[in-house]
């Protein structure tokens, strides 16, 4: 199946999962699902049946309110059955609205923002340390960037020179109650990046082969940062762009266009 069938069928999933649990967050899943697909197809080097190998590559899901775009794709690559994603928010469910670390697959339980990044560097400080040669990847979100934690744990991975850690930027230009630009423009999150001593370029992040490619770059002995330009809510029209679906929920006829518009039978 190519990556952009499997990642259509994996967003309709997403939308079933908010319509069951009625839980929000649907539109920031779906705009960073084709990074977090081709990272298990392409990138990661991962053991479903093994999910603590010490030699497993590491990714962290810091914007943990999508959690269902990690859930989906961990379902996918046969880490828990399929049939576990109808649990999702019910009572002693490990798939809570937030990544539980409990869950095979889930590195550390994210969600208060800012805080995958730090834990991404000791992951990745302690690779070095004990000579392992995983690859750490930290997915953020454009709003998240506004955390300082991030950019404290930016001045430490480039102080110690953690040319294994990779950090990938969800850039939809939305955040929960507006535009990142009003909110706090933090301008070229490129040019950001590379003040702090990273490698730092852009891709389109709904471009599967940009994707990859951007983990098979030279890193220079430094720490790297992709910003992946993606649309809230993509791959649906009358959710592509609109903030509103950052807390709605869809209805079962709104399920209906959805499998409609992703053409899925």
């Amino acid at each position: 199946m190519k990556l952009k069938d499997v990642a259509s069928s994996l967003r309709l999933d997403i939308v079933k999962m908010s319509n069951r649990a009625k839980a929000p967050h649907l539109a920031s899943s779906l705009s960073c699902i084709d990074i977090v697909i081709t990272l298990y197809e392409k990138v990661l080097k991962i053991y479903p049946r093994k999910p603590k190998n010490p030699f497993r590559d590491r990714f962290i899901l810091s914007k943990g309110h999508a959690a269902t775009s990690l859930y989906v794709t961990l379902a996918y690559k046969a880490f828990f059955p399929k049939k576990n994603l109808l649990g999702y928010t019910k009572k002693n469910s490990l798939l809570e609205e937030h990544p539980n670390q409990s869950i095979h697959g889930v590195e550390t339980a994210t969600g208060s923002l800012g805080h995958g990044l730090p834990v991404g560097c000791g992951l990745a400080l302690s690779g070095k340390i004990n000579k392992l040669k995983y690859k750490t990847i930290v997915l953020l979100g454009d709003g998240e960037c506004n955390e300082g934690t991030v950019w404290e744990s930016a001045m430490f991975a480039s102080a110690k020179k953690l040319n294994n850690l990779y950090v990938i930027i969800d850039q939809n230009g939305w955040q929960g109650i507006g535009k990142t630009k009003d909110i706090l423009n933090i301008k070229s999150l490129k040019e950001k990046w590379k003040s702090f001593g990273w490698n730092c370029f852009e891709i389109n992040g709904h471009n599967y082969k940009q994707i990859e490619r951007a983990f098979k770059a030279k890193n220079n002995g430094k720490p790297t940062a992709i910003v992946a330009k993606t649309i809230k809510g993509k791959g649906i029209s009358f959710m592509e762009d609109d903030n509103n679906w950052h807390y709605r929920i869809p209805t079962e006829e709104e399920v209906e266009l959805s499998k409609k518009e992703l053409k899925i039978k």
